[in-house]
């Protein structure tokens, strides 16, 4: 009895591991991210809560949260994020939200182009005189609805 238990405790850890590094590469296929794993292309993700701006980040405070690397400006603001990374991650893996919303599309972003609505962070495009932000401003209700939707079939 003793072995069964110890057999299906082993397979069942196993089972996990394989999950979890699934999710990971999931993740990584899946977000925004510059070389080296890098999200918000080393922008601060807690600045623009805490400070109201985008902030770039620096390599010696660095966090892995499920194979995506962040940087942030200060330990503080690195520990922060360590104590709860889902409310300081962007929003459909640092994706432009409007494109999301639009289309379904992955769009780049500028990290200095964001809204923060209900305690979430968005990134939008902003180059070639194309801000999608004030577009996302004119629909945002009806866009965001769709970008869940559409960032929610990414990984289903």
């Amino acid at each position: 009895m003793k072995r069964l238990f110890l057999l299906s405790a082993i397979s069942f850890l196993w089972i996990a591991t394989f999950a979890q590094a699934d999710k990971t590469t999931q993740r990584q296929a899946n977000f925004n991210v510059a070389s080296k794993q890098l999200g918000i292309k080393g922008y601060d993700p807690v600045a623009y809560f805490t400070e109201g701006k985008a902030k770039e980040g620096k390599a010696s405070f660095t966090v892995s949260y499920q194979g995506i690397n962040y940087y942030f400006e200060s330990a503080a603001n690195r520990d922060l994020f360590k104590a709860n990374p889902a409310k300081y991650e962007p929003q459909y893996g640092g994706w432009c939200a409007y494109a999301m919303g639009n289309d379904g599309s992955k769009v780049e972003v500028d990290p200095e182009t964001f809204k923060i609505v209900n305690g979430k962070l968005y990134l939008f495009y902003n180059k070639f005189f194309n801000n999608t932000k004030k577009s996302w401003d004119k629909d945002e209700a009806r866009l965001m609805k769709n970008a869940d939707a559409n960032w929610a079939k990414t990984f289903k």
